[in-house]
Parts: C-alpha cells; sequence; structure tokens
C-alpha cells in the first residue's frame, strides 16, 4: 500500500539540473530500504520555482525540499520517509517572509499566485492519463459532447472574457464564432507550441507538466467550430513536450477521447504533431499555417483571415498552449467564475516566465491586474546583491520596457500598452542598474533581423538599418539625429511591415527612448555608457590607493596590458600596476581577478 508520494520535478530546467539522476537514486535508496511498495516516486511537471531545482515535494504533508542533489537522498529516506522528521537544512528559507517554509504553498513566491493555467503541473504525472482523469481531466469535454451545443460552447467562451495569451490578445470566444460561421467542408484546429521569445518557457511548462489539458482543449474547439482534425506544431527544441505530448495522444486514443466516435456522440477529432525548426515568425498565426503545409514559414497578407481561409485555405482557428490550458476548467466552473478574476477587460490569470535580475526565477501566474511591483519584491523576492530595479522587458521582442518609475503598473492588456509595452505570449525579464537599455535595445532588435522572415523590406531592411544606427551609438560613434531617425524608422516599420511579429520589432527601441532617452545622450555625446556595459565605451582603471601590488591581474591579463609601477603617497613609494588603455582589450579579466577592489570600470 502506498503511504507516501515523492514528487521529483520533470521539467526542463530541472532535468537540466540533474533531476533524472535524483529519481533514479531515490528508486534504488527505497529498494535498499525495502520500501518500494509503501513509497512512489513521481516524475511530475514545473513546480514554478525553477531557481531553487531540482525540487522534490513529499506527500503527504506537502514538504517541499529545494536544491536537492544525489548525495541528500539516503538521508531523506532515512529520516523523513522512515523515521517521519523533516530533513530542515534542505527546507527553503524565504528571505520575504524571513523564516524556513516547509510547503511550496506557503512561500511568499505562490501566495500571491493563482494557478489556472498550471493548475496540475506539479501535482500529477503528465505520462498517465488515470492521473489526469482522477483531476475532473475530460470532464469539460463530456459536458460539451453531452450537454451543449456548438452555440453554447462558443457562448460560454464570449462571456468568460479569455482573450489569447500568446501576445495580441483577441477574444477567444470571437475567433472560435468567426469560424464556426463560414461554411467549409474542412475546418482546422490548431496549437501555437512554438514559444520562440527569449526567456519564454511557460508553453512548454505546461506540455511538459500537462498534455492532454491541449487535448481535451483542442477537441472542445473543434465540436464548437465543426472541424475533426487538429494539429499541434511544437518546436523540435522541446524534447521533452513533445515526447509527453505523444504519449498522451496515444493514451486518448486509447481511452476513446480522441479519433472517430467520442464518447460514443458520433463526434469524430483527431490531432497531429507538427515539429517546428525553431523559426521566430512561425509564431505568427499564418506563417504557422503555412509551416504545417510543408511550406518555407512566411507570413500571409491578411484579410482574409485565417478564421476565413487558414491552413489548407480552410477555416482555422490558431490559439496557443496558455490559452488551451484556460478552456476546460471555463466549461467545468462556468464563464462567471473565470471574469471574476482579473480586472473588466483584461479576465482570468496570466502566466510569466519570470527571469533576469530577480532572487526567484520561474513561472508565475498571477490574476490580471496585479502590479508590476508585487510580482517583483512578492513573488520574485527582489533584486539580488542589493541592486537597484531599473527596467522590465514584456512580450520579448514585440514588447517594451517598463521603467522603475511604472513599477506600480498593473499587468494586463490595457495598462501595459499605455506605456508602450505589451503583454506578449508572458516574456518578463527583469533589469538592475548593471543593464545598459541601448544594449537592451539592440539585443532584441538584433534577434528580430536575425529571425525575420524575409518577405516583406520594411522588416527585412528597415530592421538592419536600425540595428546599424544603435551600433553606432553604442560604439561612440552616434550623432543625436541618430535618435530621430531611429524614431522615424521605427514608425515606418509599424505602419508598413506584414505581419504582426515585424511591426512591433520596433517597440524594445521606441520605449527605450521613450524611457531611457539620456543613456541614449550619454552615449553619443558623453561617449560613456552610464552602466559600464558597452565595451567601446569602457576603460579599466586601477586606483593606485587600494592596490597592493599583488599581481594578480597583470598575472590573469590575456593583453599582457597591466605593468607595476610606483605610486607615491605621503612622500613614500609603494608598488602598484597600471592599465595600457591601447593595449586593453576590455575583457574584464583584471577586474574579476582583483580581491581588493582596486579595479573598476570608467
Amino acid at each position: 500500500m502506498i503511504r507516501s508520494h515523492v514528487m521529483i520535478c520533470g521539467g526542463s530546467g530541472c532535468t537540466a539540473s540533474g533531476s533524472k539522476a535524483l529519481q533514479e537514486a531515490m528508486e534504488k535508496e527505497l529498494v535498499a530500504k525495502d520500501l518500494q511498495d509503501e513509497v512512489k516516486v513521481v516524475q511530475t511537471g514545473c513546480f514554478g520555482l525553477c531557481e531553487l531545482g531540482p525540487i522534490m515535494v513529499v506527500y503527504p504533508g506537502d514538504v517541499f525540499y529545494s536544491r536537492v542533489t544525489v548525495d541528500d537522498i539516503p538521508e531523506i529516506v532515512e529520516e523523513h520517509l522512515l523515521k517521519g522528521r523533516i530533513v530542515d537544512r534542505l527546507v527553503h528559507e524565504d528571505e520575504v517572509l524571513k523564516e524556513q517554509v516547509t510547503s511550496l504553498n506557503d512561500t511568499s513566491f505562490y501566495q500571491v499566485q493563482k494557478r489556472v493555467a498550471l493548475k496540475n503541473c506539479g501535482l500529477i504525472d503528465p505520462e498517465s492519463i488515470d492521473e489526469y482523469l482522477a483531476m475532473d481531466g475530460y470532464v469539460a469535454l463530456q459536458k460539451v459532447l453531452q450537454e451543449m451545443t456548438p452555440d453554447d460552447v462558443i457562448q460560454v467562451m464570449l462571456d468568460s472574457g479569455l482573450r489569447g495569451r500568446g501576445g495580441a490578445g483577441f477574444p477567444t470566444g470571437l475567433k472560435w464564432k468567426f469560424a464556426k460561421g463560414y461554411d467549409a467542408p474542412q475546418k482546422f484546429v490548431c496549437c501555437n507550441a512554438d514559444e520562440g521569445d527569449p526567456g519564454a518557457f511557460m508553453d512548454r511548462s505546461i506540455l511538459e507538466g500537462d498534455p492532454h489539458v491541449v487535448l481535451e482543449a483542442m477537441t472542445i474547439a473543434g465540436y464548437a467550430i465543426g472541424a475533426n482534425q487538429g494539429y499541434i506544431y511544437v518546436r523540435a527544441e522541446y524534447p521533452i513536450a513533445v515526447q509527453r505530448l505523444k504519449i498522451a495522444l496515444d493514451q486518448a486514443h486509447e481511452y476513446g477521447l480522441l479519433g472517430k466516435n467520442i464518447m460514443e456522440t458520433g463526434f469524430d477529432f483527431d490531432i497531429d504533431i507538427r515539429l517546428g525548426a525553431g523559426a521566430f515568425v512561425c509564431g505568427e498565426e499564418t506563417a504557422l499555417m503555412t509551416s504545417i503545409e510543408g511550406n518555407r514559414g512566411e507570413p500571409r497578407p491578411r484579410p482574409p483571415f485565417p478564421a476565413e481561409k487558414g491552413l489548407f485555405q480552410s477555416p482555422s482557428i490558431l490559439n496557443n498552449v496558455e490559452t488551451w490550458a484556460n478552456i476546460p476548467q471555463i466549461i467545468i466552473n462556468g464563464p462567471e467564475w473565470f471574469a471574476a478574476m482579473g480586472t473588466e477587460k483584461s479576465k482570468g490569470t496570466k502566466v510569466f516566465a519570470l527571469g533576469g535580475k530577480i532572487k526567484h526565477t520561474g513561472l508565475v501566474e498571477i490574476p490580471m491586474g496585479t502590479t508590476l511591483r508585487t510580482v517583483i519584491e512578492e513573488v520574485g523576492g527582489g533584486i539580488p546583491n542589493g541592486k537597484k530595479f531599473k527596467a522590465a522587458q514584456t512580450g520579448g521582442p514585440s514588447g517594451g520596457c517598463i521603467p522603475a518609475s511604472h513599477i506600480d503598473v498593473q499587468m494586463d492588456y490595457e495598462h501595459l500598452a499605455e506605456i508602450g509595452s505589451i503583454m506578449g505570449s508572458g516574456g518578463l525579464i527583469v533589469m538592475d542598474e548593471d543593464n545598459c537599455m541601448v544594449d537592451i535595445a539592440k539585443f532584441f532588435l538584433k534577434f528580430t533581423v536575425d529571425e525575420s522572415c524575409g518577405k516583406c523590406t520594411p522588416c527585412r531592411i528597415g530592421t538592419r538599418r536600425m540595428l546599424e544606427i544603435l551600433d553606432r551609438i553604442t560604439e561612440g560613434k552616434g550623432t543625436m539625429e541618430d535618435i530621430d531617425k531611429l524614431e522615424e524608422l521605427a514608425y515606418y516599420i509599424k505602419e508598413n511591415a506584414l505581419c504582426g511579429l515585424g511591426q512591433t520589432a520596433p517597440n524594445p527601441v521606441l520605449s527605450t527612448i521613450r524611457f531611457f532617452r539620456d543613456e541614449y545622450i550619454a552615449h553619443i555625446q558623453d561617449k560613456k555608457c552610464p552602466a559600464g556595459v558597452c565595451t567601446a565605451l569602457l576603460s579599466y582603471v586601477i586606483d593606485p590607493e587600494k592596490c597592493i601590488g599583488c599581481t594578480m591581474c597583470q598575472r590573469n591579463c590575456p593583453a599582457d596590458a597591466i605593468s607595476v609601477t610606483d605610486y607615491v603617497a605621503e612622500g613614500h613609494k609603494k608598488p602598484s600596476l597600471a592599465i595600457d588603455t591601447d593595449k586593453c582589450i576590455k575583457c574584464g579579466a583584471c577586474m574579476n581577478n582583483c580581491k581588493f577592489g582596486a579595479i573598476s570600470k570608467q
């Protein structure tokens, strides 16, 4: 008889940190202690607190252990599973609450959150359909097929206020209503699991931790619009997600929940997987559909929109993974339940991939309208190393930078748009005082230039010209007229690019110019990078008063740019060192190896 469950994170992050080895070590130790019939080890999905991985949670008790290593396993088995004593040294010390926290749900990271799309992640075995069924899995599909008409389903989606979580925030119910309104012999339901934004991993984590929720939701949508075929477009760089999707598809077919005559209702629906090669542009709906068709992933002009002519020129709908993950719960709990969360125009919750200069990186699901300050200070634990919050980038390459002066902005579609940013798919990159905002704009624009499909001139050429200007500015060769040129090009591209990705590509540049114009001016007029990031504008200086002449910097300089010199202080000579700026390659090795803080960037 099973008396305890040991849940080990099997998401990509913890897997990369060795969670598979933990599982093997735990199973081996349980056999050694003759506990294999009493304790079940489950590889589950992402718990969210990625920075503390590998994570292990023991039930009953909901005891949460962080940064577990293989060497910790014998102690956990002996103390916790045999003697019932918590291993205190592996319990999380919560910086915000200033106390040890044994339960994951009691951490400051979780207290603000409301898990809807992530409901099952970390709680079930994603490779077991029976565990999904035990969590009300496929109850929504049963209700839809046996009690509701297609129009009823669409009305529930409209009443819930659910908007697409993939970026633009278009009302999901309205998209379905348009597709249902077109008569065609064939219609399609598509899932965007491409997720190309730097720093974004929400969709991947849902697929890794709860793949059946996507299959169930897509089947519901097929019934609503009159489609019998679905496609999940997932990038090949997500091997764990792809593997678990394939397992889920096989199980759903075996249980009669996909294929012909589902639940003996006469409704047919099936789903296939299509692997993408990691092209950012295939996050755009028409480019994604073009890729599924077997062609080069390039966007098509709209109209006609996919609801009229989409995949294979048939009426089609496309939603991203997070959007799909909300739908079964909306059906089960009712649209009023979902609409009660969030704000007037932004209903429900939103999952963010919290990264960058933040203590607790990971997955965060919060009610719409939660402030950025709450996410950073309460959920994320604040900025590490005593640094100050400077900005946050939302929406990836299509989004904008939110400055510290707007830290109390509500995280919803409307308020983010008011300050020149967007929700996007949910990437949230936090920056501190050591980040250069001109360099940040250049980073995101370079990504867009590299990922542009090249089909339209404004995106293909315009973004490259903008990048060239940013390169000049960060090299100290810019002029004040370059700022005007950047803005002029940005607005031209926004108005003329073919697809949404090209139209939003200038956003990081526009938002940094709007809120951090002084940094652009410093690069241009003072030939200085205030954050000390742009290497062309840097110089390393040794403070002779702090230098003790240990020559550690000299021994680690790859350019032989440091020499011993004499420094006169209060009439006495002492050995010091000096940097030859002509030889210096600005690698920073000298400052990194100085133990006395004698070297600084200027």
